[in-house]
């Protein structure tokens, strides 16, 4: 019932895997990943163990293919599983059960599977995965560049329902929470894929305003800027964001806070024009930020 990719980079050693599925929310049951151990993901007749299990002995060290040997071999049901599955030696493995619904199979080129079942053609994976092969960028957009190549071959023959995207970093941490670059879910859509590129340009974005949100220095604690020219590469970056998030106050808002703490009080009662006519509350919001430190009541008073 769904078709996805799992892959490792090669350069970053980031583990990425993506499904979509004529479905409700199938990222739920189907996407596994865990920061420096791997990327699976589980679906035709879903077993959890395949990612619990799997990703337990991928953390071990066993290669992805004796991983899925093991899993298969103890499984009461192993021919209406579908599974595929990369760690981080980047040795990608898939299996297809043979009670799969046609069209299925999968595909296996060195860090890289891409499987699925209920496709609409046998072009579906072939497409996908000589996208991926091809695409330029990060982790994230070529596995997304993918999942656009299979729905534009066919996709799942149901129709589309559901998709999700998750990365993470490639080196094993204590704190995993921190190491999931993009981790996106479209639960129920009439175009999840379209609806899961929108969203993934939309993380980029809103990676800025929280690079900035949360930086020493520049927003959290006493304005310092950490290295020279900081303070213009965060507004740089909060300027292209706000383009991406038209209608969203978020980026410019942010922007002025920091043209504010900077010293540059003209500048932020420009950038803030916008922000307050479309959400007149942020006027109050700005003496709360004052109230907790991040401008003077001073400041505020100037800028509104």
């Amino acid at each position: 019932m769904t078709y996805s990719i799992v892959a490792r980079d090669k350069q970053t050693g980031q583990l990425g895997v993506a499904c979509e599925s004529h479905f409700f929310a199938p990222g739920a049951g189907v996407t596994w990943a865990q920061p420096g151990v791997g990327a699976i993901a589980t679906q035709a007749f879903i077993n959890g163990a395949y990612g619990g299990t799997g990703m337990s002995m991928l953390a071990q060290g066993a290669p992805a293919a004796d991983v899925l040997e093991n899993l298969t071999a103890t499984d009461d049901h192993p021919e209406v599983r579908q599974v595929g599955l990369v760690g981080i030696s980047g040795d990608a493995a898939t299996w297809t059960g043979g009670s799969c619904i046609a069209v299925c199979g999968g595909i296996v080129d060195g860090p890289v599977a891409v499987q699925g079942n209920m496709l609409d053609n046998d072009r579906v994976l072939p497409a996908m995965l000589d996208a991926y092969q091809h695409a330029d960028g990060d982790l994230a957009e070529r596995i997304m560049t993918a999942m656009e190549a299979a729905e534009l071959a066919g996709g799942d023959i149901r129709g589309s329902q559901g998709a999700a995207l998750l990365v993470v970093d490639g080196h094993p941490v204590d704190d995993p929470w921190n190491h999931r670059p993009v981790d996106l879910r479209i639960e129920d859509h009439t175009n999840p894929i379209g609806e899961l590129r929108r969203l993934l340009t939309y993380r980029r974005a809103f990676d800025a305003v929280s690079g900035t949100m949360f930086a020493p220095g520049l927003m959290v604690g006493p304005y310092t800027e950490p290295q020279p020219g900081d303070r213009d590469r965060a507004l740089a970056e909060l300027a292209d964001a706000a383009e991406t998030m038209e209608g969203n106050p978020e980026a410019e808002f942010w922007r002025a806070v920091l043209l504010a703490r900077s010293g540059d009080l003209d500048a932020a009662r420009e950038q803030l024009r916008r922000p307050l006519t479309r959400t007149p509350r942020l006027t109050t919001f700005l003496g709360r930020l004052a109230d907790a430190g991040f401008l003077t009541h001073d400041d505020v008073e100037q800028l509104t």
